[in-house]
């Protein structure tokens, strides 16, 4: 295997909080843990807490059982110190994988949610009442269901989206032909066989785990080899806040740290309903959920590699819908990926996701508003920076062009200066050689710093003339990325699935 990894960007993380601060939470959420502590649906789960040394109740709510836990802050500290710091997650493509360490601010970039919706952009022409030769293009939108096409499509289009560092898939499958027996391998092959970077998924059905993993480990070459090269990793919303751990999730949690492979525990309280919306609660809330998830991951398998997964929004106070484009949104989620980085476990967070409802100014401004702060705090793996709409309800391929060319920008901003002795004196003798010429002008010096690609490019869709053609121009480069060759997999591992892993529709079955 080689040693090869995305580069990502490495920032100097903006820290909203100070070393006070980050303790009060912290105590704040180990007390939450201890008093009044979680609720626990899962036996098998409580059982576990219990034979590490936390105190267990069983009680009925609703004519079900469900167990008290009261966890002691030295038992939640012991595990959170055994949770590995670094890790790789894998790809089919080793140039792809991803380096995760916590002591090191290094941003990844990736896609999200699982929307129902697909929103597909087309460009109409109209003409002035008033001056019929004065014409306007302007897009209009339709709504398509998602299906198994439209994953693979939305894979291919992430393959070749340069900024764009792993793939959740944004979009549900909801064809005929598939139903809670099958969606797992279903959503799994069509996103493995259309891109070659890192895949992540939740999993639906705990049944499916089995098939799931063979698939993945026939792509990487057999059992060992998917361990040395986690191609996929999986996402466990175990906690419905608050503080309720849930069974099928527990159960799945259980399979997937025995099966080797990396998950996220994510936790997506709501301030304002389901947690406070004061951001002192909010975080010590989120912050005791996430880490009661970790505590159970290490309880199951010592040293088992996890994310921890904060996901936390703000709730509309007139609806209680997710609130996405807000302050809060930004401040609750650095105040986690603060807490991550004090933990020394690498942080899953939260991007580019707002209110509007189709691509133009306030998506454009909610995107960067977020993208911009998020990669400040340098949480390691950013999910749903491309393509949401509409919170998360809707996925446009040409709003997730125009975000790879957003976070483009982003990444460049933060990257680190090149100032040292050497740059300093060179700068020196420029100034020099420049001013002892008639012309005086830096312009032939420019091709070097070019080249090495420290100069960026302008804004990629800006306008020509007095029309804004943002959502023209990505579209243009939406059918351009269409028409290439997709990277899927060899006929031979595509026949090997087939003949191996049941349930995945005839009409994947493709090939380079």
């Amino acid at each position: 295997m080689s040693d090869a990894f995305r580069q990502g960007t490495i920032v100097n993380p903006y820290e909203r909080l100070n070393s006070d601060q980050i303790q009060h939470l912290h105590r704040a959420s180990l007390a939450i843990l201890a008093e009044p502590g979680i609720w626990c649906y899962s036996q098998r789960a409580a059982d576990l807490f219990a034979s590490a040394g936390a105190k267990v109740s069983e009680t009925t709510e609703h004519g079900q059982p469900v167990w008290r836990v009261s966890l002691p802050a030295g038992l939640v500290e012991e595990a959170v110190a055994k949770t590995p710091s670094s890790f790789i997650l894998g790809a089919r493509d080793p140039a792809n994988r991803l380096m995760l360490d916590a002591q090191t601010p290094r941003i990844y970039f990736g896609s999200g949610s699982e929307t129902n919706v697909w929103l597909e952009t087309e460009m109409h022409t109209f003409a002035s009442t008033q001056a019929p030769e004065k014409t306007l293009r302007i897009p209009q939108y339709r709504e398509l269901r998602g299906s198994a096409d439209l994953l693979c499509r939305a894979a291919n289009l992430c393959e070749h989206l340069t900024h764009l560092d792993f793939f959740i898939r944004p979009v549900n499958i909801q064809d005929p032909g598939v139903d809670e027996t099958n969606h797992d391998v279903n959503k799994f092959f069509a996103s493995l066989n259309n891109i070659t970077k890192h895949v992540q998924a939740g999993l639906t059905r705990l049944e499916s785990l089995p098939d799931v993993v063979r698939m993945a480990e026939i792509i990487a070459g057999g059992k060992e080899a998917l361990r040395r090269n986690p191609l996929l990793s999986f996402i466990a919303c175990v906690f419905k806040s608050p503080l309720q751990l849930v069974a099928d999730t527990a159960d799945k949690v259980f399979a997937i740290v025995e099966a080797g492979l990396p998950l996220v525990i994510s936790s997506s309280p709501q301030g304002g309903s389901s947690a406070p919306i004061q951001e002192a609660g909010m975080v010590a809330q989120i912050n005791a959920e996430i880490l009661a998830g970790i505590t159970m991951v290490q309880l199951i398998r010592e040293g088992a590699p996890v994310l921890y997964g904060s996901v936390p929004v703000r709730a509309r106070m007139d609806d209680l819908h997710d609130l996405y484009g807000c302050p809060e949104f930004n401040q609750y989620n650095i105040d986690c990926a603060q807490l991550a980085r004090h933990y020394q476990v690498p942080c899953y967070s939260t991007a580019g996701v707002g209110d509007a409802k189709v691509p133009g100014a306030q998506a454009m401004f909610e995107k960067l508003f977020t993208h911009l702060y998020m990669a400040m705090t340098g949480a390691q793996y950013i999910h749903y920076a491309f393509g949401l709409l509409d919170r998360t309800n809707t996925f446009c391929p040409v709003q997730a062009v125009i975000d790879n060319e957003l976070i483009g920008k982003v990444k460049h901003c933060l990257r680190a200066p090149k100032i040292d002795e050497d740059e300093a004196k060179a700068a020196v003798a420029m100034v020099n050689k420049v001013m002892g010429t008639s012309h005086r002008l830096y312009a032939r010096h420019a091709r070097k710093a070019i080249h090495a690609g420290d100069v960026s490019e302008p804004f990629a869709f800006g306008a020509k003339d007095q029309q804004d053609r943002v959502v023209e121009l990505a579209l243009a480069e939406l059918e351009s990325i269409d028409r290439q060759p997709r990277k899927h997999l060899p006929q031979p591992v595509v026949d090997e699935i087939f003949d191996r892993v049941p349930g995945i529709l005839p009409s994947l079955r493709q090939w380079t």
